[in-house]
């Protein structure tokens, strides 16, 4: 994309922390069809509620998507574990999608301050 027209909650860290998750996830090609549809349904989740989340100006709203982000992090990251732990996905991917998915918990955790 061309820096020029993004938006400006798009050049945050925990933006890209948050597309980059969804993308590993989505490229991890998860081999249990129900825990690909709920790893890939979380991830995207959770990078779209922290979109529609960051250029609001309300507090309240805010607080709630960013509520809704953490809680569908924990999901992507819990569904990616048990994929791992069954042997439907690789556990590299699986480690670098949990780094990712502490370090955006990281930055949700301090926006929900």
């Amino acid at each position: 994309m061309n820096a020029e027209h993004l938006f400006r909650f798009q050049t945050l860290d925990i933006y890209r922390a948050a597309r980059e998750l969804a993308q590993r996830v989505h490229c991890a090609r998860i081999r249990d069809r129900e825990l690909r549809d709920q790893a890939t349904r979380a991830s995207k989740s959770c990078f779209l509620c922290l979109c529609e989340g960051l250029p609001n100006e309300g507090a309240a709203m805010r607080h709630k998507y960013f509520v809704e982000a953490r809680n569908s992090l924990a999901e992507t990251v819990g569904a990616v574990d048990l994929a791992a732990a069954i042997g439907v996905m690789r556990e590299e991917d699986a480690d670098a999608i949990q780094a990712l998915g502490s370090r955006v918990r990281r930055m949700l955790t301090a926006l929900l301050r």
